[in-house]
């Protein structure tokens, strides 16, 4: 696999490639308890319902405003863009990520934009990592505790080896901050994100704001035209 640069700052995800979903048996005994039930509670028992999911990935920091907007289908991994070439001119592209000519410049953004979205089944896809529960802590923002998940990826291979993330789960098992670690020396090196606006879209459950930090810069990444549809639909189901 070809690692990826990073194309600017505020990519700061981790550029794993999303694998093949696996048995909710087999998971389950691979996994700490805590990742199951975060990953159950942001719907991914139904996610194999799944037809298209599409979003509009918004950044704003001082200085600079960023919009993609994606259409991805699960089953096909196929991928609709709408925004700005890396030379910021207008684009619309749609393609599969298993070819040979995908743009390597949009799927890299697709994948930092839709980890954003769906962190919380990453905790279960991405089987390179290494999960530990580190147990009940404070949150780094705030006075609220939660259960912390260690999710560590390996230190070669990959687009963002060695890279960190401090997962914080609350008492209704939904993810509610995460602490990312960068594995090398790039900047940022560490971004804090709360996830609020919580939203549901069918049978998924999303995080739609973040109002976060990277590296004590204050950076808002939020997201806007959520919406979900499901096999056997032509409706596209808002998240609400």
């Amino acid at each position: 696999m070809t690692k990826l640069s990073r194309f600017d700052a505020i990519r700061v995800l981790a550029f794993s490639m999303l694998p093949l979903l696996i048995p909710a048996t087999a998971w389950a005994q691979q996994r700490p308890a805590i990742a199951e039930q975060m990953a159950k509670a942001h719907g991914i028992d139904s996610f194999g319902q799944v037809e298209g999911i599409r979003y509009t990935f918004n950044v704003e920091r001082p200085g600079t405003q960023v919009a993609r907007s994606w259409e991805w289908n699960p089953k096909t991994d196929t991928v609709s863009y709408e925004g700005k070439d890396k030379e910021g001119k207008p684009v619309k592209v749609t393609y599969q990520r298993s070819q040979a000519n995908a743009p390597e410049d949009i799927d890299a953004s697709f994948l930092n934009d839709q980890y954003w979205l769906l962190l919380p089944f990453h905790a279960i896809w991405d089987t390179s990592a290494t999960l530990t529960d580190a147990g009940m802590q404070k949150l780094p923002l705030g006075n609220d505790s939660g259960e912390k998940l260690v999710m560590k990826y390996p230190s070669d291979g990959g687009y963002s080896p060695g890279d960190t993330w401090d997962l914080y789960v609350g008492a209704d098992a939904l993810l509610h901050e995460f602490v990312w670690h960068r594995g090398g020396p790039k900047k940022p090196s560490v971004v804090i994100a709360p996830w609020t606006d919580y939203k549901k879209a069918g049978p998924l459950i999303f995080s739609l704001d973040h109002q976060s930090q990277a590296d004590d810069n204050p950076v808002h990444i939020f997201f806007s035209n959520v919406a979900v549809k499901l096999a056997g639909s032509e409706n596209w189901i808002d998240a609400q």
